[in-house]
Parts: C-alpha cells; sequence; structure tokens
C-alpha cells in the first residue's frame, strides 16, 4: 500500500487509538467527561493534521537518503520529531482547554509524550510489518516495483 491510501489508513489507525487512549487517561486524572473527550478529540484533530505535514516531510527526506530502510535510528529520529512538533501545538491547546497553567498543561502532554514516543514507534513498526514500507523506504529496485504497481 503507497501514497495517500497508506497516509489515510495510517492515520485513522493511530488517532482512534489515541482518542481511546488519551479520553480515559485525561478522565482519570480528574477532568470531567466532556472535557476529557473533547480534548483527546481535538488533539487528535491537531495531531492528524500534523501528522500528514510530518509524514509527507520526513518521507521526502527519506527518499532522498542514499541508504534505503528503516532502521531504528530512523525510526527513533521519525518518533522524536513528531512528537516534538505536536508538544508545539497541544501544550497551549490543553492549557486553554482544560483551564491549566502553561507549565501543568506542559507536564500533563510530558506525560503523554512519554508514552505516545514509545506508542508511535511500535504503532509504526506493526503498521509497516502489516502493510509493508512505503516507496520511499524500498531500495531502487523494490521502489521501481511498488510504482509500477501504485
Amino acid at each position: 500500500m503507497q501514497g495517500i491510501k497508506r497516509k489515510v489508513v495510517y492515520v485513522s489507525l493511530y488517532e482512534t487509538i489515541a482518542i481511546l487512549l488519551t479520553g480515559v487517561v485525561f478522565y482519570l486524572l480528574g477532568f470531567s467527561v466532556f472535557d476529557s473527550w473533547v480534548a483527546s478529540v481535538a488533539a487528535s484533530g491537531i495531531a492528524v493534521l500534523w501528522n500528514l505535514v510530518w509524514n509527507t516531510l520526513f518521507e521526502s527526506w527519506e527518499a532522498r537518503q542514499v541508504k534505503k530502510g528503516r532502521s531504528t535510528r530512523r525510526r527513533i529520529a521519525h518518533a522524536v520529531g513528531f512528537e516534538g512538533g505536536l508538544v508545539l501545538f497541544l501544550v497551549p491547546f490543553f492549557a486553554w482547554w482544560l483551564s491549566v497553567s502553561l507549565w501543568e498543561a506542559f507536564i500533563l502532554d510530558a506525560g503523554l509524550l512519554v508514552f505516545f514516543l514509545v506508542y508511535t514507534f511500535v504503532f509504526t513498526r506493526v503498521f509497516d510489518h502489516v502493510f509493508g514500507l512505503p516507496a520511499s523506504a524500498l531500495p531502487d529496485s523494490d521502489n521501481n516495483l511498488a510504482a509500477k504497481k501504485a
């Protein structure tokens, strides 16, 4: 699976699981059910947009690399870049919606960040195993074959 279809499936699966997990976490931290689910769904929307932008940028960079494939180091770089960018968007949102200070929102997001760094790494690895690597990560001969199938 390649191109936009791959991105839509990836983001849909990733965010569905993320909404469920973060909604429960917010509720367990003492926020109301309403605030928990709104924060979770809104954060997911923000994450979806960032995910599309980040994966497009990452795959564009990846396609220009001499060494192909997705090593552990490259997967870590992908996860850290995605989560780092997401912090910049989510901390102000959490502070506003949950009526907490920026510091409290940062601490809340830091806890989620630790979990989601692992989640992103594991999810992407499982996703690539089930659906195969994107064309940007395939050796040139496999990349040409994938392009012919698309």
